[in-house]
């Protein structure tokens, strides 16, 4: 059920540009938008729409869920610091080891100590991840701050290109790296340019993740820090302008389906969405396959996917130290399933009183789905994604003027 170390073939160099494209999404007008090109070797579809990485969420239990509902987002896992992995070489399955139905998978790192990074990208190799990631974007005073990385590392572009250099030497497959638009008052639309020039310049590094606000880092928290910063998607779609080589997937904002495909029309290679992929799984990710990638939905009802999950849930249930996990952990992704529908409140408070009686996650599914009506447990998901307002309607109108590189002599002084 899980992948262990194994030698797994080198997964296709998914990002890399190309004139011609095996794959076609149905919402895709403008040219720059299928920039993630597959191959005859490639078993995935690109990236159009990837669920965030996300601490304390998008653990094993979540992703095995997210991956039941839709078969094509692509997902990550938690942010692991490279530290922890270098010294937990004797319990690396802890943080490493996913089932194979989890593909197309990304592990993301943390962390600025360059042999660090190195050490972990190798100790990972093994697990057969399908993409590397380095967070560049985490504004957590624990990670920024006392850590010293996550979005601090904006700062230092050169170190950031050592480090993915240094990745990349580690491993056969891709490096990304997950950034903000800038950092407290570094937030200039050339800075962030100044930094994507030189990381890709220094390194194999040719996708970018962009959380479309900056980051600041006066001791505020990670929720404020996604509310307080303005949205800029104007800098997003200049990088896509600016830099033609590179390929870059926008987040922040995006919270359905409907504004993943008005990004993509307006020229986007790629979506990355984080909380409503959590708090709505069923309506943002049982989407994705048919309006995303345009290929046939899998028809599964809410109660089949319960089923399916149940099947794993209980089959992992205690199998780690400390009995972990326990019911509550495996229960914890369900809880936003059936998210505005009649019955939601009920099922959450009889899921709660279950969790004091209830020994398996089928015995406490079998006692709280009494609060769901048929009709919502036995229908599948709408084929057609919610309208909403355009966000992106006008943001070709208000990018900022086109960046102009320094040169290269500059770069290495």
């Amino acid at each position: 059920m899980w992948c262990l170390p194994t030698v797994r073939p080198n997964v296709s160099e998914m990002f890399k540009c190309s004139s011609l494209h095996r794959f076609h999404s149905p919402i895709l007008k403008k040219p720059t938008a299928a920039r993630f090109s597959t191959t005859s070797s490639s078993p995935y579809l690109p990236p159009l729409f990837s669920v965030a990485p996300m601490m304390e969420w998008t653990d094993n239990h979540y992703r095995t869920l997210a991956r039941i509902i839709t078969k094509h987002a692509w997902l990550y896992t938690e942010m692991i610091a490279a530290q922890t992995l270098v010294h937990q070489q004797t319990n690396l399955d802890r943080f490493l080891a996913f089932s194979p139905q989890q593909h197309p998978i990304v592990l993301q790192l943390g962390g600025s100590n360059v042999e660090s990074l190195a050490k972990a990208a190798k100790l990972s190799h093994p697990y057969g991840y399908d993409e590397i990631n380095l967070n560049c974007g985490c504004p957590s005073p624990k990670v920024a701050g006392h850590g010293c990385f996550g979005v601090s590392l904006m700062l230092n572009p050169k170190l950031v290109g050592e480090a993915m250099s240094a990745i990349a030497d580690n491993t056969n497959v891709p490096v990304t790296v997950k950034c903000r638009i800038g950092v407290d008052d570094h937030d200039s639309y050339d800075e962030l340019c100044e930094f994507v020039y030189k990381v890709s310049t220094l390194s194999p590094t040719r996708h970018f993740i962009v959380h479309s606000r900056k980051a600041l880092l006066g001791g505020i928290s990670p929720a404020d820090n996604r509310r307080i910063p303005p949205l800029k998607y104007e800098y997003y779609y200049a990088l896509v302008r600016d830099f033609p080589d590179l390929s870059f997937t926008i987040n922040g904002g995006i919270t359905s389906v409907s504004k993943v495909n008005a990004a993509l029309k307006e020229g986007a290679h790629g979506v990355m969405v984080g909380r409503a992929a959590y708090n709505n799984p069923w309506h943002t990710l049982g989407l994705v396959d048919t309006a995303v990638y345009g290929v046939p939905s899998n028809g599964l009802t809410r109660r089949q996917v319960l089923e399916q999950y149940q099947v794993y849930a209980d089959s992992v249930l205690g199998k780690q130290e400390n009995r972990r996990p326990n019911v509550r952990d495996l229960v914890k992704p369900l809880l936003n399933i059936f998210h505005s529908e009649n019955g939601n409140s009920l099922w959450k408070r009889r899921a709660d009183a279950a969790f004091r009686e209830c020994k398996t996650v089928g015995s406490l599914l079998e006692e709280s789905l009494k609060a769901i009506p048929d009709s919502v447990l036995d229908s599948p998901i709408s084929e057609s994604p919610e309208t909403g307002e355009d966000v992106f309607a006008d943001v070709q109108n208000v990018l900022p003027p086109p960046y102009k590189a320094v040169e290269q002599v500059m770069l290495c002084a």
